[in-house]
């Protein structure tokens, strides 16, 4: 039969904590429908030793796959014009913000203001309301330099809201650079754009909204959950959350 007599006569081994394991990918495969094996391996590391070969194994013994589309779902429970190429080196070197769209079941837009730490990827704010003004931009600013800290630069793209000009007088007062994308240039704001789509992906694709509240707890929690519990694959499978930066250094 020309088939290899230690395979043939191979009897696997079943570990004793085969089940209580697989029992736990199927549940952080279904709580996070939009990770893939190896973001599931590094969330079983936090409770368990175990290799991604074997998270692999079982993932495909059960069967599990990341969807390419899933359905969203009602939560019933709740009623100087230069571009400035430049990496980020530590933290607060910088930040760079943008705006995300969706709408409420009743089709009125929504708009999330989301800003970034480009070196630690904390999401340091994604706030979510109808409109925006330049002077909305500047007083969640100022609440985050004074959380925060302020940073060096500024990265964005040259929407009405980023360019107003008290904004970026307000931002040179204050020290900070600002480095405006070439337009139609959305991947000079990198970072900022690869945040939007993971929102997008794991969060608005999966939910469906009824009303501002609703809204804006459940941005929390998502926000909440990307930054002290989502792996992030370029922080080599650790949250963004700045203890996770500072323990890696």
């Amino acid at each position: 039969m020309n088939v290899c007599r230690n395979s043939l006569r191979y009897i696997p081994l079943i570990r004793s904590d085969e089940d209580r394991i697989t029992a736990r990918i199927i549940e952080l495969a279904t709580n996070y429908g939009r990770y893939g094996y190896r973001r599931v391996a590094a969330m079983l590391r936090c409770d368990y030793v175990i290799n991604h070969k074997r998270v692999e194994r079982i993932w495909r013994e059960q069967g599990l796959k990341v969807p390419k589309k899933q359905p969203k779902r009602r939560r019933l429970w709740l009623n100087d014009g230069s571009c400035i190429r430049l990496r980020p080196e530590y933290r607060n070197h910088v930040w760079s913000y943008d705006f995300v769209e969706d709408r409420l079941r009743n089709g009125r837009k929504i708009r999330w203001l989301n800003i970034i730490d480009e070196y630690t990827r904390e999401c340091l704010a994604s706030i979510p309301r109808r409109h925006w003004k330049h002077t909305d931009v500047i007083a969640v600013l100022a609440d985050l330099f004074i959380m925060k800290g302020v940073p060096g630069y500024i990265r964005s793209d040259n929407g009405t809201e980023f360019t107003a000009n008290k904004l970026r007088e307000w931002l040179k007062n204050l020290g900070v650079a600002t480095a405006y994308i070439e337009p139609g240039s959305p991947w000079e704001n990198g970072y900022c754009e690869s945040f939007n789509s993971k929102m997008r992906d794991e969060f608005l694709n999966r939910e469906l909204f009824d009303t501002m509240f609703e809204v804006d707890v459940l941005t929390k929690l998502w926000v909440n959950e990307y930054n002290t519990v989502r792996p992030h694959s370029s922080l080599g499978y650790r949250p963004p959350a700045p203890q996770a930066i500072l323990t890696a250094a």
